[in-house]
């Protein structure tokens, strides 16, 4: 596969509310990493084929999934909220779900067989789909990276147990928003806290999600309705 092939990928942004103020789960990626290293990013990564061969225990918002289909792929759009619940459970260990059995006919794709052996379904209740990036040209990788948005209340398990994580992301941590934007982040994660610290201020709902692409060296946002 081609490295500078544009992936689908997904990002999941938990969101928890402290003593005090809110807080945001993030962790730090390698140093040794070919796409952003050192920085401190949310859990997130490519677009896996067997994310299509499981099923949410329930369906994300109907105006969510809309706009996941707009200007895409219609036929991904389910597999990538799968995709952010896996890579969220693999990288930090929490499971982004309801308890239940696997019931899956077929049995449960490689992918997926840790997370349903736990006990949980994957649901995308709760998960709204908030920004939407493509990295720009002339990266060592790109991706068409979907940002979705979920309530750590909706974790079935202790939100402090990481003890299930894999190694690809160190320093896991819930911050303050107020301070995550003192760490050392990639651009379209400063724009991303930005929305999302406007929207929990001014408490609106979302009309609309944005959208940061490139063409002919230039940068667009857009609006996905």
């Amino acid at each position: 596969m081609d490295k500078t092939q544009i992936r689908n990928a997904a990002t999941i942004i938990l969101l928890r509310d402290g003593d005090s103020e809110t807080k945001v789960l993030m962790g730090q990626r390698g140093k040794t990493a070919a796409f952003m290293p050192n920085k401190f990013v949310f859990p997130g990564g490519a677009l896996d084929e067997q994310d299509s061969q499981v099923s949410l225990a329930r369906p994300i918002n109907a105006d969510c999934l809309r706009r996941l289909r707009a200007k895409a792929d219609a036929g991904v759009a389910e597999a990538l909220v799968l995709a952010a619940i896996r890579e969220l459970w693999e990288e930090t260990g929490l499971l982004l779900g309801q308890k239940g059995d696997a019931g899956q006919n077929g049995g449960v794709p490689e992918a997926w067989q840790s997370f349903y052996q736990s006990g949980v379904q994957p649901s995308g209740a709760g998960i709204r789909f908030v920004f939407r990036a493509i990295t720009p040209p002339g990266r060592p990788r790109r991706f068409d990276a979907r940002f979705f948005l979920a309530d750590a209340d909706c974790i079935s398990g202790s939100l402090d147990d990481f003890t299930h994580a894999s190694d690809e992301l160190s320093h896991l941590q819930w911050i303050a928003l107020s301070e995550a934007r003192n760490f050392d982040l990639p651009f379209i994660t400063e724009v991303v806290l930005a929305e999302i610290a406007a929207g929990l201020k001014s408490g609106e709902s979302d009309q609309s999600v944005p959208f940061f692409f490139n063409e002919a060296d230039t940068s667009y946002f857009d609006r996905l309705i």
